[in-house]
């Protein structure tokens, strides 16, 4: 797979369950809706990289790797946006560690980039059915953290994905996008950096 330059760092949306449990290092890869309406002609190899699109115009599939598609690309450098408030100047509050009840939090989407606090490393990108996730994968999702797959079984822990799925679908998308649906999805897997290396990364391009 060819890796698509980082010319600048970018956006990422996750709530706040999302938020705790990266910054308790079990979650390090998200699945985002392949919103596309060519998406059944994608064409893939077998571990599930992207190779290219179907084109009329060009039949030899897979003839010309690219994922121009993809919303982030391996070597991407993310920031994340999660809910938050700036009780002062240059002091922001996040909802995923702060006691404070009473607070009017602002939505993820208006956090600007001086406020984030994580930031990511894309290591890897492929697409999939969301139904062919793994009980590994449920864990590294943060859908568990760990302790009902030893305890319990894979099964249950893709029941907890499925219902921690579902919960970031609006109703009216859920015939689409939801679990029963079984859309393609964006695996997008990261690690954790600071801001000195996502920085450090940015002004290398």
């Amino acid at each position: 797979m060819k890796i698509r330059p980082s010319n600048t760092m970018k956006p990422i949306l996750f709530n706040t369950e999302m938020v705790r449990a990266i910054l308790d290092d079990r979650k390090t890869v998200t699945r985002r809706v392949v919103k596309k309406s060519t998406v059944d002609k994608f064409v893939l190899s077998q571990d599930g990289r992207l190779l290219g699109n179907f084109n009329a115009d060009c039949p030899e599939w897979g003839t010309y790797p690219t994922i121009d598609d993809a919303p982030y690309c391996p070597g991407d450098i993310l920031y994340v946006r999660e809910t938050w408030c700036q009780p002062a100047a240059h002091t922001f509050w996040y909802k995923a560690d702060s006691p404070v009840q009473n607070v009017l939090w602002r939505p993820s989407i208006h956090m600007p980039r001086e406020a984030a606090r994580i930031f990511l490393r894309v290591t890897d990108v492929r697409v999939e059915r969301l139904q062919d996730i793994s009980p590994s994968q449920c864990v590294a999702e943060g859908a568990d953290d760990g302790t009902a797959f030893r305890e319990i079984g894979g099964e249950f822990v893709r029941g907890m994905f499925n219902d921690l799925w579902n919960s970031t679908i609006k109703p009216a998308d859920c015939a689409i996008y939801g679990w029963d649906a079984n859309p393609w999805v964006w695996v997008i897997e990261f690690e954790r950096i600071s801001r000195e290396e996502a920085e450090h990364e940015q002004n290398k391009n």
